[in-house]
């Protein structure tokens, strides 16, 4: 079998990194994508390393983008994300990426698939995975994208230029709503576990809300206690996989996806320790999230879990709601999470009884790492 080579950029987007491709240089057929797109990222691998492929073990680092000139009117790019498994021969497009949207313009620029002028400007994304709307607005000088800045993104090392993403009526991204079963709050019968209090909320992606007191957490773990505790990660699956039924996202637990919904375990603030080492104080945030993917927990928060904690914290009634403190300002959530402190900023409001999510927006960096071809055994 001789390697094929195919054009690609990898780039880094919020806190995730990702093979980006033309679809002009793909495949037609999806199978023979979905092939590519495992191959270049070393998938599956049952030793969960990637080690043979671009991939980097775990969710945030195992991820595809492709990207075309938009046929929409409202939008210039079109973005189709795919998760890829990484132990298992699986391409998951039910899900959108906010982190790596973050690198979706820039790297429409460096590849030539728009034209923009240099200043600032703002790139129209079509989420095809979502059918949602993203401007995407960041600066252009000498015709590529401003990579050097003085924004700090918790879980990446050292300093980029801001890129803001604002994602329009992000409500019921794949399911009926923002909030999918018409209620704040819903107590599931979960096999095992009983009755359990969760809030179902789908604002840019489907996640199920569980307090931490509920599941025997503090809301403030480390990741290395989280990874130790497989019983939890099982409770936490069944719990995530009961949710997604709520949310008609399938009729049984076992028809629901691996990639959604997310389940996110949220509290109020306390004090804990980042990642790199940094404490963090009570009173600097206003609640607390510790977020599963794929199976594993973040290092962060996604981009698209941040947004939905805004918008589930601004509905009335919900557990985010009801756990963040009050201290926010100009509509600006705090959200603690392993790595440090995440700002996003979400509105809703109710029309004739009904919540709807309006706009959600973050600021991420991103970087073009690598340009050329990709090597795949196929």
């Amino acid at each position: 079998m001789r390697q094929n080579y195919v054009p690609a950029i990898f780039a880094r987007g919020g806190t995730s990194k990702g093979l980006f491709f033309n679809a002009a240089d793909l495949p037609a057929e999806q199978t023979e994508r979905d092939a590519l797109f495992l191959a270049a990222l070393g998938s599956p691998d049952p030793y969960g390393r990637q080690l043979d492929g671009m991939g980097g073990g775990i969710s945030s680092l195992s991820k595809i983008a492709i990207l075309a000139p938009s046929g929409h009117p409202d939008a210039d790019v079109d973005y189709t994300f795919g998760q890829v498994a990484v132990d298992q021969e699986v391409v998951d497009y039910a899900v959108n990426c906010g982190n790596l949207a973050s690198a979706v313009g820039p790297v429409a620029v460096e590849a030539g698939i728009i034209s923009v002028p240099d200043g600032t400007v703002s790139v129209r994304i079509h989420a095809t995975n979502t059918r949602q709307f993203i401007t995407s607005t960041f600066e252009v000088r000498d015709g590529s994208p401003v990579t050097t800045g003085d924004l700090a993104l918790p879980g990446v090392a050292g300093l980029g230029a801001p890129i803001e993403l604002e994602f329009h009526d992000g409500g019921g991204s794949i399911t009926s709503g923002v909030l999918p079963s018409g209620n704040v709050c819903d107590r599931l019968t979960v096999e095992g576990l009983g009755e359990i209090e969760v809030s179902l909320v789908d604002a840019t992606n489907p996640v199920v809300f569980v307090e931490a007191a509920t599941v025997g957490m503090t809301g403030v773990e480390s990741i290395a206690a989280l990874d130790a505790d497989h019983d939890l990660l099982r409770r936490l699956d069944v719990i995530r996989r009961a949710g997604g039924v709520a949310m008609g996202l399938g009729s049984s637990p076992e028809s629901i996806a691996l990639a959604n919904p997310k389940i996110a375990v949220v509290g109020p603030a306390k004090p804990f320790t980042a990642l790199d080492g940094a404490e963090v104080g009570a009173d600097d945030y206003d609640i607390s999230v510790r977020m599963l993917s794929m199976g594993g927990w973040h290092r962060a928060v996604t981009s698209t879990g941040a947004l939905c904690i805004a918008t589930a914290a601004a509905i009335e009634g919900t557990l985010p709601n009801q756990l963040h403190a009050t201290s926010t300002t100009e509509g600006i959530l705090r959200i603690g999470q392993p790595s440090g402190i995440v700002p996003a900023a979400a509105t809703a409001e109710t029309e004739n009884g009904v919540w709807h999510a309006r706009t959600a927006s973050l600021f991420r960096t991103a970087r073009v790492l690598m340009r050329g071809e990709v090597a795949v055994n196929r």
